[in-house]
């Protein structure tokens, strides 16, 4: 195992990581749907109890994906997460506000009542998505950071990272084009948790509405993402020098990097085609209820693949638009090698967690959920 083999290893994980942590977005589409979908109390109360049997898993990944770019590419995370913070802290609290509002709703006596709580998921449900599809965004288009590690040697500022705006990140949302796949993320949680209500809820009334918000749904999804996308192969993008390392500015490097890494190509068509087939069936055929899981797999593979994209091919996968050599590739922002391989070594486990889960989600979902579960002592 070569340094290079161990970075690009650890960058498709971490690519894994944020793809499953998108699929499982569908937790806050549902969430973003609770004031507006369901028409009764009933009905709002199944989207709570289907999506707050899995909302430990998307909080799960989102910290795992965190913890593995911190410990294969500490100078991301402290870059990123060290300069960007207004963006990452409003998205952290927005889990904070999830997490309380599913322990606390239904409980007696609660100061606040139900319809805050609600609220509060609605602001999760759509401040995560945005956030994090903004954030992905950048990984192309860029951020305003400097990196000098000669200040390592400063008594005074020992810091290598310093961020150029006084926005700290929320600059960010100020791009269209981050602000175009921030919707497209949000939509296509919207779409998932549909999908998923449809194979996991059992209410005639709630499926029906639910088909129906499909279409829009999907529709706006697709607008935005293929707006997004579009743009991505016509702009020039952040191409590393193989001999001196050096970041400079390359006409077409996204369009360049799919038509020179065909599995990557293949693979993300595969998952676009995917995401769509999932929700199309489901519309075409209303007692269709396998959409998510065609839809979900294709959105892993669809964001996996977007950001071997932006790593992958001699690319700088995190831009900045402030000082161009200071972006960060896989080769000056990975930690070392004797790290690289330890951690190779631990991921190996990794199938043995994947079964755990798998295990536990289908003992969860071994039924349906329908009016009845509603009256156990532990729903949400």
């Amino acid at each position: 195992m070569t340094y290079s083999f161990l970075q690009q290893y650890w960058w498709f994980i971490v690519s894994l990581l944020a793809g499953l942590l998108v699929f499982l977005l569908f937790v806050q589409g549902g969430n973003s749907l609770l004031l507006t979908l369901p028409q009764n109390d009933t009905q709002r109360r199944l989207m709570i109890n289907s999506t707050g049997r899995k909302w430990e898993f998307t909080f799960t990944t989102l910290v795992t994906f965190g913890g593995a770019f911190f410990a294969s590419f500490p100078l991301f995370y402290s870059t990123s997460f060290g300069g960007a913070y207004w963006l990452w802290m409003i998205l952290l609290f927005s889990f904070v506000l999830q997490a309380v509002s599913y322990e606390f709703r239904a409980k007696a006596g609660n100061l606040l009542g139900e319809k805050t709580y609600h609220v509060f998921l609605v602001i999760n449900g759509i401040i995560a998505p945005l956030l994090l599809g903004g954030a992905v965004s950048t990984f192309f288009t860029g951020s305003q950071f400097v990196v000098n590690k000669d200040n390592l040697a400063s008594d005074f500022q020992p810091v290598i990272s310093q961020w150029s705006s006084s926005w700290h990140g929320l600059e960010a949302l100020v791009n269209p084009w981050n602000i175009s796949l921030g919707i497209a993320v949000l939509f296509l949680a919207r779409v998932l948790a549909e999908l998923y209500f449809i194979n996991n809820i059992n209410e005639r009334g709630l499926r029906n509405i639910t088909q129906k918000r499909l279409w829009s749904d999907g529709l706006t999804f697709l607008i935005f993402f293929l707006i997004w996308f579009v743009h991505l192969l016509l702009m020039d993008g952040f191409a590393v020098e193989k001999e001196t390392g050096l970041v400079m500015m390359e006409p077409y490097k996204y369009l360049h990097n799919l038509l020179q890494m065909p599995v990557v190509l293949v693979i993300l068509l595969a998952g676009v085609v995917l995401v769509l087939f999932g929700i199309l069936r489901s519309l075409v055929r209303p007692d269709f209820e396998k959409g998510i899981w065609y839809s979900g797999v294709g959105t892993v593979l669809t964001v996996t693949m977007l950001l071997l994209l932006a790593g992958y091919n001699h690319t700088a996968y995190y831009p900045s638009t402030a000082s161009l050599q200071s972006s960060l590739t896989l080769e000056n922002s990975s930690s070392s090698e004797f790290t690289l391989t330890t951690m190779f070594y631990v991921s190996l486990l990794v199938p043995f967690v994947l079964a755990y889960i798998v295990y536990a989600w289908r003992k969860i979902n071994n039924r349906k959920l329908d009016a009845s579960e509603l009256m156990d002592e532990h729903a949400y």
